[in-house]
């Protein structure tokens, strides 16, 4: 009896004491609990702060990027949704190819120069001697875009047409070819003058276009004109199609822009034109202000007597200017830069570069007389 009593007694111990710990090691503990709902209550939250804009389709997309990246934000160390937006931004970009001009399908951006120019074409010729002292595929004919315009501010000038006389933008004149946008509305009437004014001031495609079909014979005429010009100049490599540049067509080298620019800049009308910071219009309705197109021109660094730019993305970024460094006066030409900071960048050490060849020749000079 005592011996059945003590093995009763044991193995109410066993229980009491093996209770606990298989409830233990079934349930989570409360530290674990805890855990779980701090969790719970996170995921909540995240879900609370969701942008509400954002879409079933988007927030799809959105997970299986984050499954497809192991982890998504947090394992790449983005951990705001915004760095996952830019992140995911540059995924997408990474996979566009990227938009080749004329020149890089010709191979011209394989082309080494000394001074590393982001431009696949570039000129710099002395005007007092019409030296030509740096050049870089400078014979090859290639879209212009706007530099055009240079060529249409010439055949207007030139034709001693009346410049207050009004004209008026039609349909006629609205870009079909790259669909860009014009502030002057169809029925907008300026002067000849300020046509020509913010055509070669802020490259303004209506107003080249009215200049041309308002020339006598019409635009035909006017294109006529145009390469009749070009080939008194010697522009043999030059051939234009519109009074805009908006056609690929329009095409040229670095060295016949450079009688161009030459020719242009005997005109002060044109150089005046060309080189306004700002100017206003008023085409009936309010009046619109127009900026240079050209971000060296504000700068008091620069002394530029004629400029235009132009951009298609057959061309890429254009310049042409009629510089003075160090006293003397030099055209410079810039075709096919990828963006319109590299072809100011490539001005600017153009620049550069003249500058310090000019304090070369100077010493020279003086050790020859020494």
């Amino acid at each position: 009896m005592r011996v059945f009593s003590l093995k009763v007694l044991l193995l109410t111990l066993v229980a009491a004491v093996a209770l606990p710990v298989s409830h233990a090691a079934s349930s989570p503990s409360r530290t674990q609990n805890a855990d779980a709902k701090k969790k719970v209550v996170q995921a909540r939250g995240a879900k609370a702060k969701r942008d509400p804009r954002e879409t079933r389709e988007a927030r799809e997309h959105r997970r299986r990027q984050m499954a497809l990246e192991g982890g998504g934000v947090q394992k790449s160390g983005a951990k705001r949704r915004g760095a996952y937006q830019k992140v995911a931004f540059a995924s997408a970009l990474a996979g566009v190819p990227p938009v080749l001009t004329a020149g890089d399908l010709a191979g011209l951006n394989l082309t080494p120069d000394p001074l590393a120019l982001s431009s696949n074409v570039a000129l710099v010729m002395d005007q007092t001697t019409n030296e030509v002292l740096f050049e870089k595929n400078a014979k090859i004919p290639l879209p212009i875009a706007s530099i055009t315009k240079l060529m249409t501010s010439l055949v207007v000038v030139e034709a001693g047409q009346d410049l207050d006389e009004l004209l008026t933008v039609t349909e006629e004149d609205v870009d079909r070819e790259k669909f860009t946008h014009s502030r002057l509305r169809v029925g907008a009437q300026l002067s000849r003058a300020n046509m020509l004014h913010i055509a070669l001031m802020s490259s303004e495609n209506r107003a080249a276009a009215a200049l041309g079909r308002n020339y006598p014979g019409g635009i035909r005429a006017f294109v006529v004109a145009m390469n009749t010009r070009a080939r008194e100049l010697g522009m043999d490599s030059s051939q234009f199609s519109d009074s805009t540049g908006l056609n690929s067509s329009n095409v040229s080298s670095a060295r016949d822009l450079a009688k161009l620019v030459v020719a242009a800049y005997q005109h002060p009308l044109i150089r005046q034109y060309s080189t306004d910071s700002r100017y206003a219009v008023d085409p009936g309705g309010r009046t619109l202000e127009y900026r240079n197109s050209n971000g060296l021109i504000e700068s008091s660094d620069w002394e530029i007597g004629l400029q235009k730019t132009g951009y298609i993305s057959e061309a890429g970024r254009c310049l042409v200017m009629h510089v003075h460094v160090s006293g003397r006066p030099f055209v410079m030409i810039f075709l096919d830069s990828k963006s319109k900071q590299a072809r100011l960048a490539d001005a600017s050490r153009i620049r550069k570069w003249l500058e310090s060849r000019g304090a070369s020749v100077v010493s020279e000079r003086r050790s020859n007389r020494s």
